[in-house]
């Protein structure tokens, strides 16, 4: 069971944000997940995807490193289409269907609040990682990155919502 406030408080947070822009997709149907509205150059797959994706590095590869049985819900096409650097690309013929971010989305979700029972706080305050990283240079920092990253993601999907002619959700 994950142990120390920090880490638990990181945890909650992780799910919330989860639960918020799970909200935010939920009546977005699925071929408005790849419009581009005008004058932006996103969509919704790409938001979505790069959530899954960032979990998947900051809670559990940066956490417990990669095992074989990952690439089982979560392919290294799938992380190359969403990691850093990618660019959203309009044809919605690149990427997986929404019903598949949506399944990779929550089977790394799943796996991720697993990897992170298993921790205790000290032991993430004590393992350093290589740059870059974000908050803290250890572990316990990549998971409250997590959240927060998260939440960036949702607030353009929630202007995509209102661009694409979805009323606001708060």
């Amino acid at each position: 069971m994950a142990s120390g406030t920090r880490l638990l408080m990181a945890i909650e947070q992780i799910k919330t944000a989860r639960d918020y822009t799970l909200e935010l997709i939920s009546d977005i149907d699925d071929p408005l997940w790849y419009d581009q509205p005008h004058g932006t150059t996103t969509h919704v797959a790409w938001q979505v995807g790069p959530l899954a994706m960032a979990q998947y590095g900051l809670t559990i590869l940066r956490i417990r490193g990669r095992e074989r049985e990952d690439s089982e819900w979560i392919a290294k096409d799938f992380i190359r289409k969403f990691q850093k650097g990618s660019q959203p690309i309009a044809d919605a013929g690149e990427y997986p269907s929404p019903s598949e971010i949506r399944q990779v989305l929550a089977t790394v979700h799943r796996h991720s609040l697993a990897v992170l029972d298993d921790c205790a706080e000290d032991d993430l305050l004590q393992e350093s990682l290589p740059a870059p990283y974000a908050v803290f240079p250890n572990k316990l920092g990549s998971i409250l990155f997590c959240p927060m990253h998260e939440m960036l993601h949702a607030g353009q999907i929630g202007l995509l919502r209102r661009l694409l002619g979805k009323q606001p959700i708060r």
